[in-house]
């Protein structure tokens, strides 16, 4: 127990960097413009990988339960994969075409900021808690994964289906 309590320990300083230069660097580059056209319009693609993403965590969830603990492990290291994939083109987008306004109004308009907001909030929040319970994983601390995945798998699943939703409600406007 104690070579995975130094185990877990030696993670935690990358932790806290990444789950403060991540949301930096998001930030920051969204004021950097790129004068070039892409070849494919990126919001369905990204939106799709999040839907991905989302069901990843739904079946790698199904997969621990069921006690397939190699198809959860690859479940979730494709999850992570499939964020990252998703903030790269997330900002590739940003940084190379204009913000896109919602159109609606009215109520709708309030759901849609409502939801937007709590993506964007609840999306630099898992970030921490997604490396912690991976580094909880990797260092076979799988009774303090355990708790703590109670916690980031509905932030997590949250963040993607309010991705594919904001999508859904802005597409008509872009």
């Amino acid at each position: 127990m104690a070579n995975n309590i130094q185990s877990s320990k030696k993670y935690n300083t990358l932790i806290i960097i990444l789950s403060i230069a991540i949301p930096l660097v998001v930030a920051s580059l969204f004021k950097v413009k790129i004068d070039i056209d892409l070849p494919f319009f990126l919001p369905p693609i990204y939106a799709t990988i999040n839907a991905i993403t989302g069901l990843l965590l739904l079946i790698a969830v199904w997969a621990i339960k069921n006690n397939k603990r190699v198809l959860h492990e690859r479940l979730m290291k494709t999850a992570i994969v499939c964020s990252i994939i998703f903030l790269a083109l997330y900002l590739l987008y940003h940084m190379t075409s204009d913000a896109t306004k919602f159109g609606g109004i009215g109520t709708i308009k309030y759901i849609y900021l409502f939801i937007l907001f709590t993506h964007i909030l609840l999306s630099v929040i898992v970030i921490p808690f997604v490396l912690i319970t991976y580094v909880r994983a990797i260092t076979s601390d799988f009774e303090k994964h355990k708790k703590i995945a109670k916690f980031t798998f509905p932030l997590w699943l949250y963040v993607t289906i309010s991705g594919v939703v904001v999508y859904l409600m802005i597409s008509p406007y872009y």
